[in-house]
């Protein structure tokens, strides 16, 4: 076993590639609409998404709201009526068939996953994202036994970077903090809040868009073995 016990891994573009999905299906969405996918209007969904599923965070809005509002703002840009709030679940019901048809898990996660476990380290998932849909994420894309407990933000009651989220899976887990490694995308969220809560974290920047300086950074989940011994203090606070 390395230095740590037990690594936590975040699941949406960490271990489920989220935004491929999210882009294949809003793709077929908008052309069985009759409308043409631009760029544009995928920069609009996903920034929509990010600034409404953060309004549900803090509790502001519940989980369906937060996904009529988006639609509240990407129908008109497609010359379409918004309506009731009926309608607008049936169009994000439209929408949520051909992104759940699109989900997988990454090429890079079976392997990590063996080499964990081969590890004897313990491995667990905590996402900002919500219980019923990640539970179902996990199951579809053969995650199921695999990655340990699943903790979700709605399930907690707070979401990451609140350092609560971290210490409750730590304190799940029956681990002191610095004994565990915590692994995802969102530097904000999965690197400098689990740090602050007292893990350790490793940046998995998939796109390569830094920040370059992180001395615990992989483009590739392949590239974890090397932040699983010992190493410097710079990655573990």
């Amino acid at each position: 076993m390395g230095a740590y016990e037990a690594v936590v891994f975040d699941l949406d573009g960490t271990l489920f590639d989220h935004v491929g999905a999210a882009t294949a299906g809003v793709r077929d969405w908008l052309t069985g609409m009759g409308a043409e996918a631009t760029d544009a209007l995928l920069e609009l969904w996903f920034e929509a998404e990010d600034r409404h599923v953060a309004a549900w965070h803090r509790g502001e809005v519940s989980f369906d709201e937060q996904r009529r509002r988006r639609l509240r703002e990407v129908l008109p840009r497609v010359g379409r009526e918004v309506g009731s709030e009926a309608d607008l679940d049936r169009a994000f019901a439209r929408y949520l068939a051909r992104y759940e048809k699109a989900w997988r898990r990454f090429d890079d996660v079976d392997a990590t996953l063996s080499m964990v476990a081969t590890a004897g380290t313990r491995v667990a998932v905590l996402t900002n994202g919500a219980e019923h849909q990640q539970t179902q994420k996990i199951a579809v894309t053969g995650l199921a036994g695999r990655v340990g407990p699943l903790f979700c933000c709605d399930a907690l009651g707070y979401a990451k970077p609140d350092p609560r989220a971290y210490q409750h899976v730590c304190e799940e887990l029956g681990l002191a903090c610095e004994h565990v490694l915590h692994v995802g995308d969102r530097y904000d969220l999965d690197v400098l809040g689990a740090r602050a809560a007292g893990l350790a974290a490793v940046h998995l920047d998939r796109a390569n868009r830094g920040p370059h300086h992180e001395p615990a950074r992989v483009t590739t989940l392949n590239d974890l073995c090397r932040f699983l011994g010992h190493g410097p203090a710079a990655w573990k606070r």
